[in-house]
């Protein structure tokens, strides 16, 4: 695992991160694709477990879920906005864009039941949570006042899906449930003033003058 604050890990992942799984103390924040769950296994492998959290209910983010808290007898909480999708009542899939479709054909973990609700401001493992719509309707930020660290799903991502290369950008329309909602959640994540952001999708963003930016020239 690579540490990155105080308490705060990023889960290996070969030949870098792209989608990411996060450990904040004794919680485990995300739980990737259904096909992830030997590197999962393999990382939190001796390591004691209280939950798992998930910042949004997407394929890529719910997969090895039902696994790992079935294992490891822990409950797994979401905001109320996904517990529907998480618990097989409505679809996992963003949109009926045939590529997301396609990335929760391939991605999809079974269904779980989600033990703990989260709500505006909630703590989990010592983060507030923030929530964040958008990209999905229970997105969420998981920031830490104290350093300002924020765990922030797919509000932004800060790697192309084309090349793999670092860049700030949007999720892309076709995996969002309204993307004018998800450009005021990333203001929403600007006026945090956070100090480090670790995203879902590639490398932790250092750079806050460069998200500041990004975040200030969005369409309203």
């Amino acid at each position: 695992m690579k540490n990155f604050a105080p308490g705060v890990w990023r889960l290996k992942e070969f030949p870098g991160p792209a989608i990411n799984v996060y450990l904040a103390e004794d919680v485990l924040i995300d739980a990737g694709r259904r096909w992830d769950r030997r590197r999962i296994f393999a990382e939190i492998e001796g390591r004691e477990l209280s939950m798992l959290a998930l910042t949004h209910v997407h394929a890529d983010h719910q997969g090895v879920a039902k696994d790992v808290c079935e294992a490891r007898g822990i409950p797994l909480a979401c905001h109320a906005g996904d517990v529907d999708a998480m618990e097989g009542r409505r679809p996992v899939a963003a949109s009926s864009h045939p590529i997301a479709r396609t990335a929760s054909w391939l991605w999809q973990g079974p269904p779980h039941t989600v033990d703990k609700t989260l709500a505006e401001g909630d703590e989990v493992a010592g983060f507030r949570v923030v929530h964040a719509p958008g990209h999905s309707a229970g997105e969420v930020i998981f920031f830490r006042d104290s350093d300002r660290v924020a765990i922030c799903g797919d509000v932004i991502r800060s790697m192309s899906y084309a090349t793999g290369r670092p860049m700030l950008a949007e999720p892309p329309d076709f995996y969002n449930l309204d993307s004018a909602e998800n450009r005021r959640s990333i203001r929403k994540l600007a006026d945090l003033n956070p100090s480090l952001i670790l995203p879902g999708h590639g490398p932790a963003a250092t750079d806050m003058a460069a998200f500041e930016h990004f975040a200030a020239a969005l369409p309203a």
